[in-house]
């Protein structure tokens, strides 16, 4: 079962054993009192948390030496978990069920969304190439914003996302 890094813990902040807390996921509400998570450091469990500030306290790390043997630990969850406890909006997934999917305009394969990168307009797919369209001399890979006026349809369940203006945006790169 793939570990995914949800969050990651930093210094100890204050005399109780608080430390800074970077939520690396897009669902915050995850993170509750009470909330037992997997870390490079063992099981750990929140005791509390203050998103306005950015920190966690950890059940049982009462101290800022206890504190430090979290230092860089990160949290993960793994894909059961994460599609068990978070409810999606429709139109909304998770990276991990996008990666790997086929981009497709027209019928035609364009390539393999091989990862994702966030901006700030946007997040974006980055998309390995397919090799016919390589041998016709174009870039083994590109970017396509994952925007409504790009992707017009997504099928997790056969892995397939349909674009208009991908090819575009790989014959200009």
């Amino acid at each position: 079962m793939k570990k995914l890094a949800i969050a990651r813990i930093g210094r100890s902040v204050g005399l109780k054993g608080e430390m800074r807390f970077f939520d690396l996921s897009d669902f915050p509400e995850q993170f509750q009192e009470g909330s037992s998570f997997e870390s490079d450091r063992g099981t750990v469990t929140i005791e509390k948390i203050n998103p306005q500030r950015g920190t966690v306290k950890l059940v049982g790390v009462n101290t800022p030496e206890e504190a430090k043997r979290y230092t860089n630990a990160y949290l993960y969850s793994d894909e059961e978990s994460t599609k068990a406890s978070i409810d999606l909006a429709d139109d909304e997934y998770f990276w991990f069920d996008i990666l790997g999917c086929n981009l497709y305009e027209n019928g035609e394969l364009l390539g393999s969304i091989k990862d994702i990168q966030r901006l700030p307009a946007a997040d974006y797919l980055i998309i390995d190439t397919d090799k016919a369209l390589i041998e016709e001399g174009l870039p083994k890979s590109f970017m396509v914003p994952f925007i409504d006026e790009y992707i017009k349809d997504v099928d997790i369940k056969s892995k397939k996302i349909e674009a208009s203006g991908a090819k575009d945006i790989l014959q200009a790169s």
